[in-house]
């Protein structure tokens, strides 16, 4: 087994000269008149973005600020039938022994980035709440990780490894938290791995159903999540499901997802079909990849107040990447084969904790906490640090329906 390397991110002053050059040659279209979101970014956002990437940014600042801030690590992870890769990942223990063994998963257009919120306040130890060592990884494309390099990598080598860092690291048993692609990982590590090693799973993955009458996006989003209304085939199930009357909630998730299928979707289909067409334009265009990706960073997030910096820092992590900025969006087209089964090969025993509505999980998954929030969005632990770790403690604490779940790490000094 293969010992880790510290790692520090430092981009070459090549790359960024580079950066610098293409952003100054950058041309812009024209818009409609008036048009605000409803056809993308603005142009005028687009336009003080560049100009700041351009001069202004400091990318030495925040590559400090991260190396500073963020344990990071690299270590080569065999994965069957597709040689070793070489992954980054952050580490950050706490200082209670006893602490859960926790990793986190993120997905796409997310990073490794999304942990850094959350790091102080996981491995905080306290009488008064559980403690946690966090393991978050780039996943292989994403971030400083290697990249897949042949076809075929889907849900089950994603899920294969993050288990086996989580081996590596010394954490035989140990949970996750995730969301997005992170969900669908970890879902299927939990099928695969749960019991032995996965001892609960923790998902903020908010997705409804009864949404969909597209039988293509019916079919992706469904399986993906494994999430389906109630049928006749449970007669006393799908009675309740017809007595009782959705709530305001439940509806304005309905509604949102709506716009998300008529609207938003279009990026997926995209990336799930003819990735290398769009890798093209990404990898080529810093100007293409910021307007792909700050689209989805104000269109995803609930009124999140985005500074500039924020933005380019998020944006610059994917420039920067190990795999190029046209790697990452290939797990839709590599997953796409294997997305109807992502869910369906069994349904994971072990305790999770799941966002509504819970009629159509419960009875596929071991749900034992809900928890429902009123402001949050797509990146929820990086938009709301506080509220979703209060919701991780919640699920393992003393009295909680995961207390002492990896036998010999309660958490608590």
């Amino acid at each position: 087994m293969s010992s880790e390397t510290p790692f520090q991110i430092n981009i070459s002053d090549k790359k960024l000269s580079i950066l610098r050059a293409k952003l100054e040659l950058a041309t812009f279209p024209d818009e409609l008149q008036d048009i605000g979101w409803k056809h993308g970014p603005p142009l005028a956002d687009m336009k003080r973005l560049v100009e700041r990437w351009r001069n202004g940014y400091d990318w030495r600042k925040y590559e400090k600020e991260l190396n500073q801030e963020l344990p990071m690590f690299t270590r080569n992870i065999d994965v069957d039938g597709f040689g070793t890769l070489n992954i980054h990942y952050v580490h950050k223990k706490s200082k209670t022994v006893d602490a859960i063994p926790l990793l986190f998963c993120h997905g796409w257009p997310g990073s490794f980035l999304e942990v850094k919120p959350l790091l102080s306040l996981l491995t905080a130890s306290s009488p008064e709440h559980p403690s946690f060592h966090v393991v978050a990884l780039s996943l292989p494309g994403f971030g400083f990780s290697e990249g897949p390099h042949k076809p075929g990598f889907a849900v089950d080598q994603y899920a294969e490894v993050p288990h086996k860092l989580m081996i590596a690291l010394g954490y035989n048993e140990y949970v996750t938290q995730g969301g997005d692609w992170g969900f669908v990982i970890t879902r299927r590590m939990a099928a695969k791995y749960g019991g032995k090693h996965h001892k609960a799973w923790h998902t903020n993955f908010p997705m409804y159903m009864s949404f969909s009458r597209s039988l293509l996006i019916h079919q992706l989003i469904s399986s993906l999540i494994r999430a389906d209304p109630p049928s006749w085939k449970s007669p006393l199930s799908y009675l309740s499901y017809l007595l009782t009357p959705y709530s305001a909630e439940e509806k304005a998730g309905f509604e949102r997802t709506m716009w998300y299928r008529n609207k938003a979707s279009g990026y997926f289909i995209e990336q799930s079909t003819f990735p290398q067409t769009l890798a093209y334009g990404l990898t080529d265009s810093p100007v293409a990849l910021l307007g792909w990706i700050y689209e989805k960073l104000v269109t995803w997030t609930d009124d999140y107040k985005w500074t500039d910096d924020e933005v380019l820092t998020w944006i610059s992590i994917y420039w920067f990447s190990r795999a190029g900025p046209g790697a990452a969006h290939r797990i839709y087209s590599e997953v796409y084969a294997d997305f109807y089964y992502a869910g369906r090969t069994s349904h994971p025993a072990i305790p999770m904790l799941i966002l509504l509505p819970s009629k159509w999980l419960r009875s596929l998954n071991n749900v034992v906490i809900e928890s429902h929030h009123t402001s949050g969005g797509h990146f929820a632990g990086y938009e709301r640090p506080e509220v979703l770790v209060e919701d991780v403690r919640k699920m393992f604490a003393k009295g909680g329906p995961a207390f002492a779940i990896v036998p010999g790490r309660s958490g608590y000094a």
